[in-house]
């Protein structure tokens, strides 16, 4: 394929290839769809691209992507500061946004503790959440990480080092989807609904 097509065209498709939720055929397809298009999609696209590499930066307060710092979640006013949610990743913390579910501050950790990817402690942000802890004012530190094996073994970690008597720590409810099936539930979703149940008043 590199033969019928320019380098340029072709290091474009190996860019967009890496993107998730694409792979060769989809990336190929994205590139076309670009090129027919290119003063519509194309140009617009690079421009907006170099603008973000400009001017995005990571917020030093909670790691949330913005282009002003501290971030405008960071900035907003009346949000509870003694509250923090703990996130993998900036797009959690965007879905937490997106739910209005969540009053207080963020903090996004970049990943979770993996042996198998080689991921440690000192690969996330761990260290920044222990001391915002430690600095004091903080009474709840909520840990909304994936009720996956690498995601509950973070969870875990994170409550033995932050101090016991200074913050609560608690972690988000599993189980029966709004709107979702009793019959269609996996079974471990299904006894963890059971399991956290709780009174009806």
């Amino acid at each position: 394929m590199s033969d019928t097509i320019g380098p340029e065209i072709q290091r474009l498709i190996e860019l967009v290839g890496k993107l998730p939720g694409f792979g060769p055929r989809s990336a190929r397809r994205a590139v076309l769809h670009m090129l027919k298009k290119r003063e519509q999609l194309l140009g617009p696209l690079a421009d907006a691209l170099n603008e973000a590499g400009a001017k995005i930066v990571d917020c030093p307060v909670c790691g949330n992507y913005d282009t002003v710092s501290p971030c405008s979640v960071c900035r907003q006013p009346g949000r509870k500061d003694a509250l923090i949610c703990v996130v993998e990743d900036v797009s959690d913390l965007w879905a937490m946004e997106r739910a209005k579910a969540f009053d207080g501050r963020y903090h996004v950790l970049g990943g979770v503790l993996s042996a198998i990817d080689g991921i440690g402690p000192d690969e996330l942000n761990i260290a920044a959440l222990i001391s915002r802890v430690e600095a004091g004012g903080i009474e709840e530190v909520v840990l909304a990480l994936d009720a996956t094996t690498d995601g509950q073994t973070t969870a875990a970690y994170i409550a033995d080092r932050l101090p016991p008597s200074a913050v609560n720590v608690t972690r988000l409810a599993h189980g029966v989807p709004v709107g979702g099936d009793i019959d269609h539930l996996d079974d471990g979703t299904l006894a963890t609904a059971l399991r956290l149940r709780r009174g009806m008043g």
